[in-house]
């Protein structure tokens, strides 16, 4: 959600006349509701509750409400307000515990505004809250992403998220990645098996490649995407998979603020794809669910071939499923094509 051209009350408007359009394009319930894609606390709190009890309304939506937040972008009333218009969850954009780390990713807030807004979140009744941790970032050691997996199982949150920082072509850290002391390929992935091992010994299930929760605060939203189910994004860069085919709005707020309809993107839902996004998943891609789904069994030749980075510790092999162990999540992208393109 972005609203850098726009007010913010202006584009809120927008927001719910989208919603408007698309109820009666559509006509679904939905059972999910998630604000986020960027840092939808920048509109308020008050605009955050319009736009929710307006999707709720329309979409009937009974169940998991979250909105992404920035620590550093939150009103001192944000959390009891959304928590008025059935906000249930919160997604806490912390990056880091480590008040150096986090200033190099341009975070503003410190650790103390961070155990703030978990304490106001819970304060306002809402209790299933994510952390995420950035891996990688500049001058982060095991010793420092230590004290922030330290930090959020100290909070009780049971959820959090864990991403490996990108360098993305075109971007400051990009072009000056020699510059940054960032950690190598080796020693974030050492910090990516040290962080699963930690969770997991303390309650969490790593049940997605970035994801760890304490049992049912799974995100179930986010389980949408990697089960193939359908979805509807509004907004621009938001992305939608309906009735079969894939859409999205462009990047562009002008265009999203006065009415343009988003861009066809093709169909989904086909065998690669489950197989792609299943495989992201602990449980893995399960052999009578892909034959319910496509009415056929799963190609020897790709169990044979998931045999094979089972011999390495990659790759899990059963009568009912294959999936990635977490050795195996490390190299997920180089698995699954091979996989997939048997």
């Amino acid at each position: 959600m972005r609203s850098d051209s726009l007010g913010y009350d202006d584009y809120t408007a927008c927001v719910l006349e989208s919603l408007e359009d698309w109820n009666e394009k559509i006509g679904r319930k939905a059972d999910t509701l998630y604000l986020g894609g960027g840092t939808p606390s920048l509109i308020g709190g008050k605009n955050v509750a319009m736009i929710v009890r307006r999707a709720k309304e329309l979409f009937d939506v009974d169940g998991e409400i979250t909105v992404e937040c920035n620590p550093s972008a939150i009103d001192d009333d944000f959390f009891e307000t959304v928590a008025k218009a059935w906000v249930n969850r919160i997604s806490l954009g912390m990056q880091s515990a480590v008040d150096s780390e986090r200033k190099k990713l341009g975070r503003s807030a410190d650790r103390a505004r961070i155990t703030d807004c978990i304490t106001n979140a819970r304060k306002a009744g809402i209790e299933n809250i994510t952390l995420d941790i950035m891996l990688g970032v500049p001058g982060q050691t095991m010793e420092s992403l230590k004290e922030s997996v330290d930090f959020c199982l100290e909070s009780g949150v049971p959820h959090i998220s864990a991403y490996m920082l990108k360098l993305e072509e075109g971007t400051y850290y990009y072009y000056n990645a020699e510059k940054l002391n960032l950690p190598d390929e080796d020693t974030t992935a050492d910090m990516y098996l040290f962080l699963s091992e930690k969770l997991t010994e303390n309650g969490f299930e790593h049940y997605e490649i970035s994801n760890f929760a304490k049992p049912g605060y799974e995100g179930k939203h986010n389980l949408k995407y990697w089960n193939g189910e359908e979805y509807l994004g509004i907004g621009p860069s938001a992305h939608s998979f309906i009735d079969g085919d894939r859409f999205f709005y462009p990047r562009d707020i002008k265009s999203f603020s006065i009415g343009e309809e988003p861009i066809a993107d093709g169909t989904g839902g086909d065998e690669e794809e489950y197989i792609m996004l299943r495989l992201r998943l602990k449980q893995g891609l399960v052999f009578k669910e892909y034959y319910e789904k496509y009415h056929k069994n799963l190609s020897d030749e790709v169990i044979e071939k998931a045999k094979l980075f089972e011999k390495q510790g990659l790759v899990t092999v059963n009568d009912t499923s294959i999936a990635l162990t977490r050795e195996g999540f490390l190299l997920s992208n180089t698995i699954i094509s091979e996989l997939i393109y048997v």
